[in-house]
């Protein structure tokens, strides 16, 4: 029988009170607070706990505090992946970002989901991975909903919210976010 860490990371229904995950999410929740209150600027220190938050990024990550994330390990960056200030990754499954991947204020990925049906809920959640392709711009406010990719190239609008894949090369914005136009180098 699979344990609830290895169903959340497969995006099956899983016990999220499980004192596996439960112990992990606090161990992630004590590098946040170290990171967001007691360093809160980017030192040799803080890029230290960076290290032990998301051990699948490089050095040239770079956040700036405060930001919030469920488990941190879950969360793959490419080189020169930045965050602005209030960002939250809830990563019960994979997000995998990719190279040169600017996130404005108050972004939000989430993987994390819950059931419909209201007594299922009530025990169990799940989640879908996110992914975003190489050189995007998320605009300050965007969400990006469980189960989404964003291509390669593509700028996601402020306040967007992401409900649907998004090809390479596109400009998208709005509540559902939708393409706006496509994106054509050099202009």
């Amino acid at each position: 029988m699979n344990t609830e860490k290895e169903k959340m990371i497969a995006g099956e229904p899983y016990i999220a009170a499980d004192p596996v995950l439960t112990e992990e999410r606090l161990a992630c929740k004590t590098l946040l607070h170290q990171l967001n209150i007691k360093e809160y600027v980017i030192t040799a220190q803080s890029r230290d706990i960076l290290s032990q938050l998301i051990p699948n990024a490089p050095k040239s990550l770079y956040i700036e505090p405060p930001f919030f994330c469920d488990y941190g390990y879950n969360i793959f960056c490419g080189e020169n992946v930045y965050f602005n200030v209030n960002c939250v990754v809830l990563d019960g499954m994979p997000v995998k970002i990719g190279n040169n991947v600017f996130c404005g204020p108050g972004v939000q990925i989430y993987t994390a989901s819950h059931p419909l049906d209201a007594e299922l809920r009530k025990s169990v959640e799940f989640s879908k991975p996110v992914v975003i392709g190489d050189d995007c711009w998320i605009g300050g406010g965007a969400i990006i909903c469980p189960g989404v990719t964003i291509g390669n190239r593509c700028v996601i609008g402020a306040g967007s919210v992401v409900t649907k894949n998004i090809s390479d090369d596109t400009l998208a914005a709005g509540n559902p976010a939708k393409k706006i136009r496509d994106i054509i180098p050099g202009q």
